[in-house]
């Protein structure tokens, strides 16, 4: 169905990514975001205040609508009209990168010995020993008592 054939009350019950969707199939071009939420708000009879109030929320939806795609020349248009390239690098450089930077964090970091028992302020003394009254039976002294 094209819009021109929509009463203004199906436009109305229509989202504002639903219009854009049909906007840019039937235009079939790629558009900026101004226009095309003017062209929304033409068709919706939406004011000037309206629109400056509502572009964001606009924005927002058309970022998270996985039908449209924002291109780099800031142009938005309809997902399905472009495909994704995918390059698969299978060079280790991010591997090498990372065991780069750790090495340049161990050179930071100052050598310290972490299993030195030199400290002895951890050693306990028969006065913090909580178990020193602990007394081991076996079974045959228990069979006794």
């Amino acid at each position: 169905m094209k819009l021109k054939d929509l009463t203004k009350e199906e436009l109305e019950a229509m989202s504002y990514d639903d219009i854009a969707l049909m906007i840019l199939e039937e235009t079939n071009r790629q558009m900026k975001i101004n226009e095309l939420f003017k062209e929304v708000c033409n068709l919706l009879g939406l004011s000037d205040d309206e629109f400056v109030d509502k572009l964001p929320a606009f924005f927002e939806v058309l970022s998270t609508d996985h039908r449209f795609i924002m291109l780099e020349n800031g142009l938005w248009d309809l997902k399905t009209k472009h495909s994704i390239k995918v390059v698969i690098d299978d060079t280790d450089e991010e591997d090498e990168e990372i065991e780069e930077d750790i090495d340049e964090i161990d050179d930071e970091m100052p050598e310290e010995d972490i299993y030195s028992d030199d400290d002895d302020s951890d050693d306990l003394t028969d006065d913090d020993d909580d178990l020193k009254d602990l007394v081991i039976i076996d079974e045959d002294e228990e069979q006794m008592a």
